[in-house]
């Protein structure tokens, strides 16, 4: 069916033309005056229908979430806030939408109920906003990489390693569960299993992308992740997507460098392409803002957030300055935190805004981290208490990028898989590449959620995913 995009009938440049238009209705007022969206854009186009020209019938028809196709002028609109109009000469109801029974309407509706509607919540304009700003994200990381010479690699969903350690991963079979082989010890024969071992989820794709470096010299992977962590925080999903890249030849300054120059990239390409859309959400933020106690107000509005990041050079501190800036800080002296803060500990959301928004008021970069709080990868430092990791923090979030420059020293990589209890023959294909020509080289991961959460304000991370899992449930 051909027909003209609204984004495209905004522009005044269009009017005089014939236009065809399908979309959603959101509005009809007076028998009259119809808003419709397509989503192309946050905008609606508003269609003027002659009452005296259209059966009374088919005007019934036209009601919130009917889906419609009009055909007509495009002229300019005598209307506020809006450029153009079209004084339909013909239209037709695609597919009704009974107004008694449709669950989207024009209303404020709650994200728990949007949740629970996730089939049809696109339709809102929030989530068509969060969703047009996802697949900019997208395209923008794609582009970044692309044009600056790295390689994509598609690393494997399914994997029989464990990146993190963490051991919270989704086992993959094809064993009958209520006929499991067993061997001589009574466990799980999963030679019998379709890979002829346990297999996973997995968790994440820098082991495999590493390998890719070594020879690409530059390469990322972006795809899904899977964690079988039991949390129904609005911080967690159980799957999620991951943008690492791995750079053969750099070390944990030119990580710092890479990742600053990304996050600052991807930010201006939201201010640069989806204007109407941050519009909107910021909008939508302060109105919510305004339901809140003064104390949990945010200090900044969504494109005041991102243009912190966007403007500011990034501090760069060692953990060990960190605890010492927290340790002296008034909410520490005051018992404000709500976690400890002591040299070992792995630092808290709280710690970490702190330090952003307090203290520097600038984006920072913690570097040297306590090796016993890191993965086994992160390549010593010659004080042998710390890693070379590195976690890039934001306002409002915290943590939105970790990475490390990775261990390329055979005999340290293999103390570390013994003292992590990870058997070498599990991880003997990632030794080759420290047995086999090794170099420096470095990477690291943002969660794309994470990204997209602190890009448009959503503060539940199962709204900017299109169909969340999370414990208990898996619809759709």
């Amino acid at each position: 069916m051909k027909h003209d995009a609204i984004i495209e009938l905004l522009d005044a440049a269009s009017i005089g033309k014939k236009v065809t238009v399908c979309g959603w209705v959101r509005t009809f007022r007076n028998e009259t005056f119809l808003a419709v969206n397509d989503g192309s854009t946050i905008k609606n186009l508003q269609l003027v229908i002659d009452r005296e020209k259209t059966d009374e019938a088919l005007r019934k028809r036209l009601t919130t979430g009917a889906a419609i196709c009009a055909s007509g002028e495009l002229v300019a609109s005598k209307g506020q806030g809006q450029s153009t109009e079209v004084l339909v000469e013909h239209i037709e109801v695609l597919g009704d939408a009974d107004p008694e029974k449709f669950p989207i309407q024009m209303k404020r509706h709650t994200m728990d109920f949007l949740r629970e509607k996730a089939h049809l919540r696109f339709r809102t304009s929030t989530f068509g906003a969060v969703f047009r700003i996802r697949h900019g994200m997208t395209f923008a990381v794609h582009k970044y990489f692309n044009d600056r010479g790295f390689y994509n690699l598609h690393t494997p969903i399914i994997t029989a390693s464990d990146a993190e350690g963490a051991g919270e991963m989704f086992r993959v079979t094809s064993l009958d569960l209520n006929a499991l082989p067993k061997n001589d010890e009574g466990k799980i024969d999963f030679r019998e299993d379709f890979f002829g071992k346990e297999t996973n989820l997995t968790v994440s794709g820098q082991l495999e992308a590493e390998l890719g470096a070594m020879a690409l010299g530059k390469v990322y992977t972006f795809g899904p992740t899977f964690r079988a962590e039991n949390s129904n925080t609005s911080r967690h999903l159980a799957e999620f997507w991951m943008i690492e890249p791995e750079v053969a030849f750099a070390d944990i300054r030119d990580n710092m460098d890479l990742a600053e120059d990304f996050m600052k990239y991807l930010l201006q390409y939201a201010l640069d392409h989806y204007a109407d859309d941050l519009s909107f959400l910021e909008q939508r933020e302060q109105n919510e803002e305004k339901d809140k106690p003064q104390n949990e107000r945010n200090e900044m509005s969504l494109t005041e957030r991102l243009r912190f990041v966007i403007d500011n050079q990034f501090e760069r501190i060692t953990y060990t300055q960190a605890i010492d800036l927290l340790r002296n800080s008034k909410p520490y002296k005051k018992n404000k935190f709500k976690y400890p803060v002591e040299w070992g500990v792995d630092l808290q959301s709280e710690h970490e805004r702190y330090l952003v928004e307090k203290h520097f008021k600038r984006p920072v970069i913690i570097t040297d981290y306590p090796a016993t709080i890191k993965a086994f990868y992160m390549r010593q430092n010659d004080d042998q208490k710390t890693v070379a990791a590195m976690d890039v923090l934001v306002p409002g979030i915290g943590e939105i990028i970790g990475g490390s420059q990775r261990e390329e020293r055979l005999e340290k990589l293999v103390e570390k898989c013994a003292a992590f209890g990870i058997p070498e023959e599990h991880v003997w294909w990632y030794l080759d590449t420290r047995r086999f020509g090794s170099a420096v080289h470095a990477g690291f991961g943002m969660g794309f959620e994470r990204l997209i959460m602190f890009v448009t304000g959503m503060t539940n991370i199962r709204d900017v995913i299109p169909f969340p899992r999370t414990p208990l449930n898996a619809e759709f």
